[in-house]
């Protein structure tokens, strides 16, 4: 396991990044590559305090776990110096290609997340196609930008417009996975891998976005799997996706 600080010019900030590398490096070799997102509240420790994500590591993969704060990886609609998207996208794929023996076209590369880090990937990977090769969101909150008002959660309210922009702005529009899933060159995207539990508030949203994705003719699966929006749910349902990864994106033998 490796922490990582760099100067991130999109963010004009040092940004830490957790890796974990293939067990066995030969002179030379190259590996693929898969990035790791936390959910809203965590941050880059998390997969590696509450998974056993290095199984992953030692089967071939080299996996990244960028920091990314409560931003939902994207550019802020009214922080102009909170360019998450861009620090992802060009920051710190460039400091772990240049850093790490890592394979550096989109067949290598591989962007999961869980719940707020869940939407990311689906996202980038459909505003980003040319990046990623799979996109894997784990209980992705799907519904993030259509979100009403609610006096309950006046706090989270205003937090999405800060990130997102107003409700109904071309921002906030330009983030909506289902509007990006409807409009998407399905010839470029990258394969969709989805799952969520049977119990939790982003169950109905979920299943919205799958039948949207089947009626367009994506590359995709879904999965609602017994659990809440918890890591007893997400641990569980990982390894799956890492299977479905290995026929996507194989890995020698480690």
């Amino acid at each position: 396991m490796h922490d990582v600080h760099f100067f991130s010019r999109a963010l004009n900030r040092e940004m830490p990044y957790r890796v974990y590398l293939p067990g066995k490096i030969d002179s030379g070799e190259k590996f693929p590559v898969v990035y790791l997102l936390h959910g809203n509240g965590g941050d880059y420790r998390e997969w590696s305090n509450h998974t056993d994500a290095a199984q992953f590591a030692l089967k071939g993969w080299i996996l990244v776990m960028p920091e990314g704060k409560s931003s939902y990886f994207v550019n802020s609609a009214t922080v102009p110096e909170d360019r998450y998207e861009d620090y992802v996208i060009h920051d710190l794929v460039a400091n772990v290609e240049a850093r790490f023996p890592a394979e550096k076209d989109r067949g290598s590369r591989a962007i999961i997340g869980i719940s707020m880090g869940g939407f990311a990937a689906v996202e980038l990977g459909l505003t980003h196609p040319e990046m990623f090769g799979f996109a894997g969101g784990i209980s992705p909150a799907m519904d993030a930008t259509e979100r009403p008002f609610n006096w309950r959660r006046i706090d989270r309210w205003w937090a999405f417009r800060r990130i997102f922009g107003p409700p109904g702005s071309p921002q906030r529009r330009a983030h909506d996975p289902f509007l990006l899933a409807q409009s998407a060159d399905l010839s470029a995207v990258p394969y969709l891998y989805l799952t969520v539990g049977d119990n939790e508030p982003l169950t109905e949203p979920n299943d919205r976005f799958a039948a949207l994705l089947k009626q367009r003719g994506f590359a995709f699966e879904f999965h609602i799997k017994p659990g809440r929006h918890d890591w007893e749910q997400w641990d569980a349902q990982i390894p799956g996706c890492f299977e479905e990864l290995a026929k996507k994106m194989p890995v020698k033998p480690n």
